[in-house]
């Protein structure tokens, strides 16, 4: 299947001095491949300069469109958001850190490409080389496998913002805080099959992680006891026949919108 349009969402939260870099390398990567996208810029209420260059951005390059939240809402808001205003049906993901590769966009894109279906599909990058501190790295190892072992989700590093997903699916998700976290368990539970991709990882250059021990730790452990337990009651029914009236009212109109 050929390569689908895509809208590039990326949420900032004080990031001056990443935002233009990794948009100017994410435009030259999707130009490069002849590419069909538009990139969303979303600032969580940024308390520097973010916005300025998000503003910089819009006004160098037609493809980019600006976001600025009035208040700061974290991560998974600002992906909702960007996802809601996305013109395209499938959406790419990236950190706002720049330590995501926008050339390793392609990688998920081939990935996309040789499976059999485009259906039912979603495609998350995995980073098997991270570049972190030590401690970041072990809290996060231990994180991902205390994850998988609960929720059986598939996927080694949901940690990743290379991700790219149907839109739709994605709204269809339940949202709340921190849920960008559990996307394949929660993908899943609608019936999309995960698949894995490995991508580089670059340090951070500028800026610091908005991430700690406590504040993941902590409310991803009850984010993960929320999941498991829509996991566990969400509502499965196959039906067997449907016969009647209405059924072939519908049905008909189907035929009918088809011919037209």
């Amino acid at each position: 299947m050929p390569s689908p349009a895509i809208s590039v969402v990326i949420p900032f939260y004080n990031e001056a001095g990443n935002v233009i870099p990794l948009v100017e390398a994410t435009i030259h990567s999707l130009k490069k491949n002849k590419l069909i996208f538009n990139i969303i810029l979303i600032d969580d209420a940024s308390r520097d300069s973010t916005y300025t260059e998000i503003l910089t951005c819009t006004k160098k390059y037609s493809e980019v469109t600006g976001v600025r939240h009035l208040r700061q809402k974290g991560q998974s808001a600002a992906l909702k958001t960007g996802v809601s205003l996305a013109p395209y049906e499938w959406i790419l993901t990236l950190d706002g850190d720049g330590q995501n590769n926008p050339a390793d966009i392609l990688f998920l894109l081939k990935a996309l490409k040789n499976s059999k279906s485009s259906e039912n599909i979603v495609i998350f990058g995995n980073r098997p080389d991270r570049r972190d501190p030590l401690f970041t790295r072990v809290c996060s190892r231990l994180a991902n496998g205390i994850r998988q072992f609960i929720l059986k989700d598939e996927c080694p590093d949901t940690g990743c913002g290379l991700k790219l997903f149907p839109q739709q699916g994605f709204i269809s998700l339940p949202s709340f805080n921190h849920f960008h976290r559990y996307l394949p368990s929660l993908f899943q539970m609608k019936g999309y099959r995960v698949i894995n991709v490995p991508v580089t990882h670059r340090p951070r250059t500028r800026g610091k992680s908005k991430y700690g021990f406590w504040n993941r730790f902590l409310p991803g452990i009850w984010d993960l006891l929320g999941v498991l337990w829509l996991k566990n009651r969400q509502i499965e029914v196959e039906i067997a026949t449907i016969e009647g009236q209405l059924y072939k009212a519908m049905k008909g109109n189907e035929s009918n919108q088809k011919v037209g």
